[in-house]
């Protein structure tokens, strides 16, 4: 486990065993004399291995040790996420038993709140690119069958699907803070008992991908609540897991979730080679849909860039892929790409080169096509912002006295970041319905988060 990542195997198991870290340190120090080591670890040194350090010599194989003589079973140093450099191949080469042990480590203590999980921010560089090269380069998973007590059966992956249908449209309509828990728990009560049951290969592919977009909901419920380390973690897990299913549709709709976070984190060149990853590897496997979606972010980005003719080629194939979307065949996953919404992707990237009444064409359309509430309040949002631009001060009041009613009672940072930035432009004004605007964005603010 890299230095940059907490060390949640580790974490899991001195929890599981009821030890403190000064407790621990103490054990391995006395358990190093037998073997003629004079060791004096702190406290200090246990909160260093779970910050991600791996400690040198012996002591690792100690810490098994001890943990092991506690919890009366055999723990191995891939089980306290310590496997020494080079003793396997790095995600998706490693066994996918020591990834749903990792992976179901993240969810209970992600559960539990602890800080270890939800307090580091995302990662960035070669860690962050690490993960989409995995997932589009080979090896292939040639075999996911696995022995277990329990065996899954379709029924299981029946219901996975639709609790991950169920958590997506709740996300939509109440916001991602108050979603997160209950998809979370569910990951923790239903998916991880799965993961770790008896499967064939051909069943647990099916697995992985069910579990694949259950936990890609899970990320973006993290993302919605600011949480972007741990989102990021999701998102990885999701994309593992896409590789095991086998299925090249599932990873480029994850890939997707994280352009849209590296377009909200400002890493614009990372959601143009991210989206271009997606459409290389999974071309042929991606629908109208998801192409779409993966032109329309790159566009933004561009337009961020500013690269104006990067920008406008991208919106030439969004707009080209929206054109051949079918209803009815697409995957559950996208879903999310409503009617409008690239209408409202392009006003964006359209305003970002400066181009006023191509952003408003588009933003106004995407206005008018109907939508879910959350849709339609990021569509009136920027709808507001190119009412600003073009002088309009007193429409973009009256479009923003709709956008506030609509976001009343969602918990979302994503929305409030958006709300704000309205009200700061609509004050900034100073029309004359600007102040019951604000007023009413306001009180969308008040609701807790």
């Amino acid at each position: 486990m890299g230095a940059t990542e907490p060390n949640i195997l580790l974490a899991a198991l001195i929890e599981e065993a009821g030890v403190s870290r000064a407790g621990l340190a103490a054990h391995i120090n006395r358990a190093g004399r037998p073997r003629g080591l004079r060791l004096r670890y702190e406290h200090t040194a246990v909160a260093r291995w779970l910050k991600g350090q791996r400690p040198r010599g012996q002591v690792p194989d100690l810490i098994c040790e001890v943990l092991g003589n506690r919890l009366n079973r055999p723990v191995s140093l891939d089980d306290i996420g310590m496997a020494a450099p080079g003793a396997g191949s790095p995600v998706p080469g490693s066994s996918l038993t020591g990834f749903v042990e990792r992976t179901t480590a993240l969810w209970r203590s992600d559960e539990e709140r602890r800080p270890h999980a939800l307090a580091p921010a995302a990662v960035t560089g070669t860690t962050a690119v690490m993960p989409v090269w995995e997932w589009e380069n080979p090896p292939e998973d040639t075999d996911v069958s696995r022995d277990g007590a329990t065996r899954v059966s379709m029924a299981d992956i029946v219901t996975l699907r639709a609790a991950r249908t169920h958590y997506e449209l709740m996300y939509r309509r109440a916001g991602g803070i108050a979603t997160r828990s209950r998809v979370v728990g569910f990951l923790n009560a239903e998916t991880a008992p799965l993961l770790r049951g008896g499967y064939s290969d051909a069943m647990g592919r099916r697995l992985y991908r069910a579990a694949g977009g259950l936990v890609a909901v899970a990320g973006i419920c993290a993302y919605d609540s600011d949480a972007h380390g741990l989102a990021q973690r999701y998102f990885h897990q999701a994309l593992r897991l896409a590789k095991a299913s086998g299925d090249r549709g599932l990873g480029g709709y994850v890939i997707a979730l994280l352009v849209n976070q590296s377009l909200f984190l400002a890493d614009y060149r990372q959601s143009v080679a991210f989206a271009q990853a997606a459409l290389r590897a999974a071309t042929g496997h991606i629908s109208p849909a998801l192409a779409a979606d993966l032109y329309a972010m790159q566009a933004k980005a561009y337009a961020r860039l500013g690269d104006a003719s990067g920008a406008r080629e991208c919106i030439r194939r969004a707009e080209s892929e929206a054109g051949r979307i079918l209803p009815g065949r697409e995957p559950d996953e996208t879903g999310y790409v409503q009617p409008g919404l690239v209408d409202v992707q392009v006003a964006e990237a359209l305003l970002g080169i400066g181009d006023l009444p191509g952003a408003r064409e588009h933003a106004a359309k995407a206005v008018r096509i109907p939508a879910h509430d959350r849709g339609r309040v990021h569509r009136l949002a920027m709808l507001t912002h190119v009412e600003l631009r073009q002088g309009e001060a007193d429409r973009a009041a009256a479009t923003a006295v709709e956008m506030a009613e609509r976001a009343g009672g969602m918990e979302s940072r994503r929305l409030r970041d958006r709300l704000r930035a309205v009200r700061e432009e609509l004050v900034a004004s100073r029309c004359a319905d600007a102040g019951r605007a604000a007023e009413l964005i306001d009180g969308a603010l008040r609701v807790p988060l």
